[in-house]
């Protein structure tokens, strides 16, 4: 990977425009617009207040910035930087903003979910959507656009309502049968993997050369991960992995899968068990089975599979970036001064390039696969 410069952005907002061309971050109530390859900066806009929430339209044409404490959804437009669009919740406050496919429409969710607000802004028509349910991701759209699925919580019940995009209303004389909603397989993740079809990559540190003494690090700077370089080693079977008793006397403990993800072409799964949280299964869906299972040093911060070929990017919160792909995996350290801790990561809708994002910073690395999977580093600036 090629890594860029460093900038300054706050909580973790850094996202590419679906055309790839951009690249949007936050610092505090600044979104800032960069060139996605040469990060300069093309466009510079000033927010009510500290944005808790960026996301770009369809067509990346515009930039929503939610303020979540304000109640406020504030637009702005590439094409006309003059030209912006304030939406205000008023008491009813707001707890969750997107776009809808078309680019032209504001779905916000209220506070305590009473209900979702849909703004135009062609028209600057308003529809209401009552009854959403309070969970992660309630609301989704067909690939055409055409339609909304929402959870809904009705009655004390559980739904699941399709509604037309074009006039946001719940759709009848239909009847949508899935055939069997029959299970097709469970995945189980033990804690010991004796089978040897499954290749277990197991983290660990490389050894310092001959005549080098590596020191522990002060304890000031203690953290999740030291800048020691690593490796992937291939585990013998069978393998016990780390695991975390889940405190019991706490409310809502972190148990079973806490994350998952589709590769692009639907071949590959990871997950990640919070009762296992420094391993990453990868599946083969095609086969129904186990493929690998990568164990960190650490624990497992985010993983996101590359939007073109099956790529797996994984952080743990340390100075290093790993990738998983059917030909194997590798671990790169992320250079220069001080440690640019990992926290989350995005990829360019291309593919050929990862955000890595810090508590404060982001930088760019680009991968240059001619030689298989390799990172090449560039310089790094820090910005504010």
């Amino acid at each position: 990977m090629n890594f860029s410069e460093v900038f300054k952005l706050s909580s973790l907002l850094c996202k590419f425009s679906p055309d790839g061309k951009y690249l949007a971050s936050c610092v505090q109530y600044r979104l800032v617009v960069r060139d996605a390859n040469t990060l300069q900066i093309l466009q510079l806009y000033t927010c009510l207040d500290q944005i808790q929430h960026l996301e770009w339209s369809a067509d990346s044409l515009f930039i929503l910035c939610a303020l979540y404490k304000r109640g406020l959804v504030q637009v702005w437009s590439l094409e006309q930087p003059e030209w912006h669009c304030k939406i205000d919740e008023g008491s009813a406050g707001l707890v969750a903003s997107c776009w809808s496919p078309d680019g032209r429409h504001i779905l916000n969710t209220t506070e305590f979910h009473l209900r979702i607000t849909v703004w135009s802004l062609c028209t600057k028509s308003v529809s209401y959507i009552k009854y959403p349910k309070a969970c992660q991701q309630g609301i989704t759209f067909t690939r055409d656009g055409r339609y909304l699925a929402l959870a809904e919580r009705r009655d004390c019940r559980d739904y699941v309502s399709i509604f037309v995009c074009s006039d946001w209303q719940l759709l009848r004389v239909r009847i949508l049968n899935h055939v069997t909603w029959k299970m097709i397989t469970e995945f189980g993740h033990p804690a010991t993997v004796n089978n040897p079809k499954i290749v277990v990559y197991k983290e660990a540190e490389k050894s310092p050369p001959l005549g080098h003494l590596a020191f522990p690090p002060p304890r000031a700077a203690a953290g999740p991960l030291t800048s020691s370089e690593s490796k992937y080693e291939i585990a013998s079977m069978p393998v016990s992995l780390q695991t975390l008793k889940p405190a019991a006397d706490r409310a809502n403990p972190r148990i079973g899968i806490g994350a998952l993800a589709f590769s692009p072409d639907n071949y590959f799964l990871a997950t990640r068990n919070d009762s296992v949280p420094n391993a990453v299964w990868i599946w083969d869906i095609r086969k129904l089975r186990p493929l690998a299972v990568l164990e960190q040093l650490c624990t497992v911060r985010a993983f996101q599979w590359g939007p073109q070929q099956p790529r797996l990017a994984i952080c743990t919160g340390g100075s290093k970036v790993y990738l998983w792909s059917p030909a194997g995996c590798v671990s790169v350290q992320v250079p220069g001064e001080g440690d640019f801790q990992v926290l989350s990561l995005c990829w360019h809708p291309s593919g050929d390039s990862l955000a890595l994002l810090s508590k404060d910073h982001f930088c760019l690395c680009f991968l240059e696969m001619e030689e298989g999977m390799r990172m090449a580093f560039g310089q790094q600036v820090n910005c504010t």
